[in-house]
């Protein structure tokens, strides 16, 4: 991480910033992170509401310095811009986002943790992987079975929400509930710039997920099962358990991030195989490279692309400087791509090795739910490489369509057909 003794007063750039607005950075934000790496690596966005990181080096050593770059407060920060009458109205929005992993460090953060550990553990992460398997093929059976489907409707999408739903033992109809819930919770972050509509969209939609979650928590109290809510439930460590709300909030979490990360990794994975034939004959002949192919498809395309934090104190970065209560936007999407970390980092490389990508983020925050992620990911690739082995795309001349996110990178849609025509 780059400091100085300069202090530079924080001024936008207007004309790099309108790329970060652009549709050219939907479609393809890598040249565009490039020249931010070169000209501004640490930038303050009018667009975002504040400090943007794209350097490998400053990503990798914020996201492991949690007292200086801190996760409480990191979405109030955000909240706390817009219209005063608009914030009156989000209290439970907001008191969602003081407790749980995702506002908090230690020592909150260590005790949650150490809680949720107990019950989302690698065995049971293990034991879905034949009913993984199962529902892959399922959605392979119905799929496969027309002449063209959309891999993200048909495929990435319910494989990961179907996961999910069974593990918190919630009816596998209610996954499109899912789907909606967090795209709208996760409609306002990534920003510290949000708009009053999609706060206000972030609330309705999480009052009816924690109303529904406490239905489901009430039965497991009265109903104890070995499912993750279960388990959540029962968990203890030194006499202490979740709150109410603690537990609401984490699974909160799991739910939006347990399926949205994953369906984007499998079909921006699949995307690149499609457009990169070298790459996916390499794979097909040699299955044994899916581990590190997976985690090639993380760096090249990271499903989440930013990770907010808050400065928790006045510093100097990059020539920059900071104040205590900034909002900052660790960029994973440009730290992954950065030449100084990557070689070739534009390359698709299977095989690539060392390959020490930020995609589910660092230090104490690190993703929960990748294991899972990279569980789900090589099955549901592997078996559709396997069972249609001439599948390419449906519109091959068409642009891919991209979320308009900066948070997310993934597609809205993918059409594809089973066998080449």
């Amino acid at each position: 991480m780059t400091t100085t003794s300069a202090t530079v007063a924080p001024a936008s750039r207007p004309d790099l910033d309108a790329l970060l607005r652009s549709d050219a950075f939907v479609a393809d934000p890598y040249p565009i992170y490039a020249r931010f790496r070169e000209s501004a690596p640490v930038h303050f966005s009018e667009a975002n509401g504040g400090w943007m990181l794209f350097r490998h080096d400053d990503v990798h050593a914020t996201l492991r310095d949690h007292a200086r770059f801190s996760s409480r407060g990191r979405f109030s920060a955000a909240l706390q811009r817009i219209d005063p009458g608009v914030r009156s109205r989000i209290g439970p929005l907001t008191d969602h986002f003081t407790v749980g992993l995702l506002a908090n460090d230690p020592p909150d953060h260590t005790r949650l943790r150490l809680l949720v550990n107990r019950a989302f553990t690698p065995r049971v992460v293990e034991q879905m992987r034949p009913r993984i398997h199962a529902i892959v093929d399922g959605l392979l059976d119905e799929a496969l079975a027309g002449e063209t489907f959309d891999l993200i409707g048909d495929f990435a999408y319910p494989l990961p929400a179907t996961v999910i739903a069974e593990l918190f033992g919630a009816p596998v109809s209610e996954r499109d509930r899912f789907k909606r819930w967090s795209n709208h919770i996760l409609g306002f972050q990534g920003t510290g710039n949000p708009s009053a509509e999609s706060v206000l969209r972030a609330q309705d939609s999480l009052l009816e997920m924690r109303a529904f979650l406490q239905e489901l928590a009430d039965h497991r109290r009265a109903h104890p099962g070995d499912d993750l809510l279960g388990l959540l439930v029962a968990a203890e460590a030194e006499g202490d358990r979740l709150t109410d709300q603690e537990l609401l909030t984490v699974c909160v979490t799991l739910l939006t991030a347990g399926h949205e990360t994953t369906t984007n990794l499998i079909g921006n994975g699949m995307w690149l195989l499609l457009t990169h034939p070298g790459q996916r004959a390499r794979l097909v002949a040699d299955p044994g490279l899916m581990p590190s192919a997976v985690e090639e498809m993380l760096r090249l395309e990271s499903p989440l692309q930013r990770n907010p934090r808050r400065a928790a104190v006045d510093m100097e970065l990059g020539g920059q400087h900071l104040r205590a209560g900034d909002y900052v936007m660790q960029v994973l999407g440009s730290a992954n791509h950065d030449p100084d970390a990557f070689p070739d980092p534009e390359r698709f490389d299977i095989g690539r090795t060392p390959n020490r990508h930020m995609a589910f983020g660092g230090g104490i925050h690190f993703c929960l739910g990748a294991p899972l992620a990279r569980l789900e990911a090589p099955i549901a690739i592997g078996e559709l490489l396997r069972r249609a082995p001439g599948l390419a795309l449906a519109e091959p001349d068409a642009p891919p369509r991209w979320i308009p996110s900066g948070l997310l990178r993934g597609m809205e849609s993918l059409p594809v057909s089973p066998a080449a025509g």
